[in-house]
């Protein structure tokens, strides 16, 4: 007869394979027959809204930017844009300057200390006019249908949040942009499905969506991982979240390892600081808590279930074929990890093998990121993560 504890490094490695694989490739599926909200403004009937956009340091990608909302085919006399330029040190300043001259609304607010994006945000939603915004980074660029496709849906009184669908560019084999970009774009369908599904897009991408600004809450000024956070709180208040595939945006691809890592670090920190503000929406029958654990708790606590499965095999190795097939593939990942990271330093490129180590990193920097939640974090101040590829940067 089986002992169950010997089937503990099985058991623990469920979880990981639901929330991977399981939840969203059944979600995707079922939710093709599901369409998005059709209640929608028509182009002539379009409301002014407000953009809202924190910058540091963003030089090489701001004029880009600036020029992705001018040419959009939202009408200019119905948009606010309201630019915070956090103690920069570069030309941001003088790009924005530049631009106002062109176009008088811009409202330019210089911030002379370091204030980091979640104390910029928060200020810039209270002096916001309109009722709708468009939350957005500066090196995310917009497509010419992006405003329209995200505003649109605000006809309908039940949707709270429109998320963007965002497009990667500068893809190298040189590093982790191809993993990296198909994790994304998985990401990407599976809020897309969450939305449909359920109307519980869990957490847009946070480079742009739009929202209603009564469904706004100030995000703790410490906080890392913001629109998460702003997210949830719009399915608190019983609002819909949801994706929009016609409202495409750019953002170039992360592609290097290290400071991809330090961003995850620092991320995995933020929902754990998440995880604890709404523990309580958890314990919910409801389609928020089903989606809230199948798609997020579960998956910041897969380092944890790894780590047990690895060392309960361990443990049980000779009582179970099985432990010690688990066992074996441990150790199998953790050699072709170590053989990739030293084909990179020999400009050595396997696809597959990159695939192995992005997914292994990944959960070793979510597990980092539990302790450096526990350490706390005073301020919410952080830099921004080099991309520099192609030119441009996050």
């Amino acid at each position: 007869m089986i002992n169950l504890l010997h089937l503990a490094p099985s058991l623990l490695l469920l979880p990981v394979c639901y929330t991977y694989l399981i939840y969203p490739l059944t979600l995707i599926y079922l939710s093709k027959k599901n369409a998005n909200n059709i209640l929608n403004y028509a182009k002539e009937e379009l409301p002014m809204l407000s953009i809202i956009m924190a910058a540091h340091n963003e030089e090489l990608i701001l004029g880009k930017k600036l020029d992705s909302i001018f040419s959009s085919d939202y009408p200019e006399e119905k948009i606010e844009l309201i630019i915070g330029t956090d103690c920069c040190n570069d030309s941001t300043d003088e790009i924005v300057s530049h631009f106002k001259a062109k176009h008088p609304k811009i409202n330019h607010i210089v911030f002379e200390e370091r204030s980091g994006k979640v104390r910029i945000v928060n200020q810039l939603v209270n002096k916001a006019k309109n009722e709708i915004l468009v939350l957005t980074d500066a090196n995310v660029l917009f497509s010419k249908d992006t405003l329209f496709e995200l505003v649109k849906h605000f006809k309908n009184n039940e949707i709270g949040l429109v998320d963007s669908h965002m497009k990667n560019y500068g893809l190298s084999k040189t590093g982790i942009s191809f993993p990296e970009q198909s994790y994304i774009s998985l990401e990407v369908l599976l809020k897309d499905a969450e939305g449909r599904k359920f109307g519980s897009m869990m957490g847009p991408f946070g480079g742009c969506f739009a929202m209603r600004k009564k469904l706004f809450a100030e995000v703790p000024n410490n906080y890392l991982v913001d629109d998460f956070h702003i997210s949830m709180n719009v399915l608190k208040s019983k609002a819909k979240c949801i994706h929009e595939r016609k409202a495409i945006v750019f953002e170039d691809v992360s592609n290097h390892l290290s400071a991809e890592f330090k961003r995850k670090v620092r991320i995995s920190a933020g929902n754990f600081q998440n995880l604890v503000h709404f523990k309580s929406m958890l314990f919910k029958l409801d389609h928020v808590a089903f989606v809230f654990i199948s798609h997020k708790v579960l998956r910041w606590l897969s380092p944890f279930f790894l780590l047990g499965s690895l060392v309960t095999a361990y443990l049980f190795k000779a009582y179970l074929n099985l432990n010690l097939l688990i066992l074996s593939i441990f150790a199998a990942v953790i050699f072709l990890v170590c053989i990739d990271l030293l084909f990179m330093k020999l400009k050595i490129h396997s696809r597959l093998l990159r695939y192995i180590t992005h997914f292994t990193t990944m959960n070793f920097a979510l597990f980092l990121g539990f302790f450096k939640f526990l350490q706390g974090n005073s301020n919410g101040i952080w830099n921004r993560t080099e991309r520099l590829q192609n030119g441009s940067t996050q």
